[in-house]
Order: C-alpha cells, then structure tokens, then sequence
C-alpha cells in the first residue's frame, strides 16, 4: 500500500482586501518577529551540548521548521491571490463577500454567514469559503429564493432572508 494520494483540488484564489491585509500581517509577523525569538532559543539550546538528547533544540528545530513552511506557503499564495475590490452592482443577490441571513426551511433555524476566499474562512465568525457546498448553492440567489445543499449532515433546504455587502 503507497503513501501517494491525489492531488487535491485547487482552491479559488480569490480574497476579501481585509483577508488579504491578514495575510501580509501574518508573513510579517513570522518573518520579523516570531522567527528571530525562535533563532535566539535555538542557538541557546545549540550551544547547551549534545544536541541528540536535547529536548529543547529539538523541539525549536521543529518550530522553526514549521514557521519557514507557512511563511514559504504564504509567501507564495499572496501574488496569486486576485482582491476583490467594492460590492457588485446588485446587491440584492448572493456574490463573493456577501453577508447572508438563512433560514432552514425543515427546522425554522435562523443562520447567518459571509462568503470567503477558502484563505480566510473562520467558521467561529460564521465566514465560509466560496468553494464549499454551501455557498456554491447560494450564488446568485435572491431574498426569499429557496436552494437545498448537500452537507454532511445530508440534503437541507435554505430561503435567503438578508443579503447585506
């Protein structure tokens, strides 16, 4: 049995300014402040000794590692990532950025989210990527349009209740 999976599919490159300014935050904050305080451990750990059985170090080793693998990730993300600018002309339908009020038709249950680029999702604000199947069901819906998405939880059926940019 191998270790080879499929690649997976490529997410929309697509970013609110706000996201985009997140992510240029956080490149800069790994480069220029959290990198060089881990450096600083892992040169003291270094100059502990045998750094086979040094906990310390290796534990550094592998945060460093990891810092330099987001930062090398974000830094090649953001340049493709397009910004999208401003509300669509009409804002009484579903786009990207849009804030929407739902309403489960099944269980009356009243739901609110704000469609995303996939960088930028935050499911505690309630900011789903563009890509998931969600979304993918409400664009282009109006208020009081009616849509069913295949979750994982199954089939739900959903009205718009608010669109607001």
């Amino acid at each position: 049995m191998s270790r080879w999976r499929p690649p997976s599919p490529s997410s929309t490159a697509i970013i609110t300014r706000e996201g985009f300014e997140k992510l240029k935050a956080e490149v800069d904050y790994l480069w220029h402040t959290l990198r060089p305080e881990v450096v600083k451990a892992l040169a003291a750990a270094a100059a502990e000794g045998d750094r086979s059985e040094n906990a310390e170090y290796i534990y550094r080793k592998k945060q460093l590692g990891e810092i330099d693998r987001r930062a090398r990730f974000l830094s090649k993300r953001s340049p493709a990532l397009k910004v999208a600018e401003g509300a669509p002309t009409n804002r009484d339908a579903v786009f990207f950025g849009a804030h929407i009020t739902l309403e489960n038709v099944d269980s009356g249950e009243s739901l609110r989210y704000r469609i995303v680029g996939p960088d930028e999702t935050d499911a505690k604000l309630g900011w789903i990527s563009i890509d998931s199947p969600m979304a993918r069901a409400m664009l282009k819906k109006r208020i009081d349009d009616e849509f069913e998405a295949e979750l994982p939880g199954g089939r739900s059926r959903y009205a718009i209740v608010a669109v607001d940019y």
